[in-house]
Protein backbone atom coordinates (compact mmCIF):
# COMPACT_ATOMS: atom_id res chain seq x y z
CA UNK A 1 0.00 0.00 0.00
CA UNK A 2 1.41 3.38 -0.98
CA UNK A 3 0.06 6.45 0.75
CA UNK A 4 0.05 9.94 -0.71
CA UNK A 5 0.75 12.56 1.94
CA UNK A 6 0.04 16.23 1.27
CA UNK A 7 1.09 19.08 3.52
CA UNK A 8 3.84 21.60 4.08
CA UNK A 9 7.42 20.47 4.52
CA UNK A 10 7.93 23.03 7.31
CA UNK A 11 4.81 21.88 9.20
CA UNK A 12 5.84 20.08 12.40
CA UNK A 13 2.82 17.74 12.25
CA UNK A 14 3.66 16.77 8.67
CA UNK A 15 7.27 16.15 9.67
CA UNK A 16 6.14 13.91 12.55
CA UNK A 17 3.76 12.04 10.25
CA UNK A 18 6.44 11.37 7.63
CA UNK A 19 8.91 10.26 10.33
CA UNK A 20 6.29 7.90 11.80
CA UNK A 21 5.51 6.46 8.37
CA UNK A 22 9.23 5.90 7.76
CA UNK A 23 9.70 4.27 11.19
CA UNK A 24 6.80 1.92 10.49
CA UNK A 25 8.02 1.04 6.97
CA UNK A 26 4.87 2.37 5.32
CA UNK A 27 5.45 3.34 1.70
CA UNK A 28 4.44 6.90 0.96
CA UNK A 29 5.10 9.94 -1.14
CA UNK A 30 5.01 13.51 0.16
CA UNK A 31 3.88 16.59 -1.75
CA UNK A 32 4.25 20.12 -0.43
CA UNK A 33 0.98 21.83 -1.39
CA UNK A 34 2.72 25.18 -1.82
CA UNK A 35 5.38 23.81 -4.15
CA UNK A 36 3.28 21.38 -6.20
CA UNK A 37 0.18 23.15 -7.47
CA UNK A 38 -3.15 21.49 -6.73
CA UNK A 39 -6.03 21.36 -9.15
CA UNK A 40 -9.71 21.92 -8.60
CA UNK A 41 -10.69 18.30 -9.32
CA UNK A 42 -8.21 16.98 -6.74
CA UNK A 43 -9.30 19.38 -3.98
CA UNK A 44 -12.99 18.73 -4.76
CA UNK A 45 -12.36 14.99 -4.52
CA UNK A 46 -10.70 15.42 -1.12
CA UNK A 47 -13.56 17.54 0.13
CA UNK A 48 -16.12 14.95 -0.97
CA UNK A 49 -14.11 12.06 0.50
CA UNK A 50 -13.95 13.86 3.85
CA UNK A 51 -17.67 14.60 3.90
CA UNK A 52 -17.50 18.28 3.00
CA UNK A 53 -15.26 21.30 2.91
CA UNK A 54 -15.77 21.91 6.64
CA UNK A 55 -13.57 18.92 7.45
CA UNK A 56 -10.90 19.90 4.93
CA UNK A 57 -10.44 23.60 5.69
CA UNK A 58 -8.57 24.65 8.82
CA UNK A 59 -10.57 27.55 10.25
CA UNK A 60 -8.40 27.90 13.34
CA UNK A 61 -5.11 28.88 11.71
CA UNK A 62 -3.37 32.12 10.81
CA UNK A 63 -4.23 31.81 7.13
CA UNK A 64 -7.97 31.67 7.83
CA UNK A 65 -7.79 34.58 10.28
CA UNK A 66 -5.94 36.64 7.68
CA UNK A 67 -8.69 36.29 5.08
CA UNK A 68 -11.26 38.99 4.48
CA UNK A 69 -14.85 38.45 5.61
CA UNK A 70 -15.86 38.48 1.93
CA UNK A 71 -13.71 35.37 1.43
CA UNK A 72 -14.99 33.48 4.46
CA UNK A 73 -18.69 34.35 4.63
CA UNK A 74 -21.35 32.14 3.05
CA UNK A 75 -18.91 29.48 1.93
CA UNK A 76 -20.17 26.88 -0.47
CA UNK A 77 -18.31 23.78 -1.60
CA UNK A 78 -17.24 25.50 -4.82
CA UNK A 79 -16.12 28.67 -3.04
CA UNK A 80 -14.21 26.69 -0.38
CA UNK A 81 -12.36 24.67 -3.06
CA UNK A 82 -11.40 27.89 -4.88
CA UNK A 83 -10.23 29.40 -1.58
CA UNK A 84 -8.10 26.32 -0.83
CA UNK A 85 -6.53 26.52 -4.29
CA UNK A 86 -5.58 30.17 -3.72
CA UNK A 87 -4.45 29.48 -0.12
CA UNK A 88 -3.23 25.86 0.09
CA UNK A 89 -2.16 26.29 3.72
CA UNK A 90 -5.90 26.32 4.57
CA UNK A 91 -6.02 22.57 3.94
CA UNK A 92 -5.75 20.57 7.18
CA UNK A 93 -2.43 18.80 7.45
CA UNK A 94 -1.32 16.27 6.77
CA UNK A 95 -3.92 15.18 4.28
CA UNK A 96 -3.41 11.50 3.42
CA UNK A 97 -4.84 9.69 0.40
CA UNK A 98 -5.14 5.99 1.18
CA UNK A 99 -4.87 3.18 -1.36
CA UNK A 100 -8.62 2.49 -1.12
CA UNK A 101 -9.42 6.08 -2.13
CA UNK A 102 -10.32 7.28 1.34
CA UNK A 103 -8.82 10.50 2.71
CA UNK A 104 -7.87 11.50 6.25
CA UNK A 105 -6.63 14.77 7.71
CA UNK A 106 -4.46 15.32 10.75
CA UNK A 107 -2.31 12.72 12.45
CA UNK A 108 -4.24 11.65 15.52
CA UNK A 109 -4.05 8.25 17.18
CA UNK A 110 -7.18 7.30 15.21
CA UNK A 111 -5.46 8.11 11.88
CA UNK A 112 -2.32 6.21 12.91
CA UNK A 113 -4.53 3.21 13.76
CA UNK A 114 -5.93 3.23 10.23
CA UNK A 115 -2.40 3.18 8.82
CA UNK A 116 -0.95 0.28 10.77
CA UNK A 117 -0.58 -2.83 8.64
Amino acid sequence: MKLKVFGLKKCSTCQKAVAWLDENDLKHSFSDVKESPLDSAQVSKWSSALGGWEKMINRAGYTWRGLSPADTENLTEKKAVALALRNPSLIRRPLIEHADGSVTVGFSEKVRGLLKP
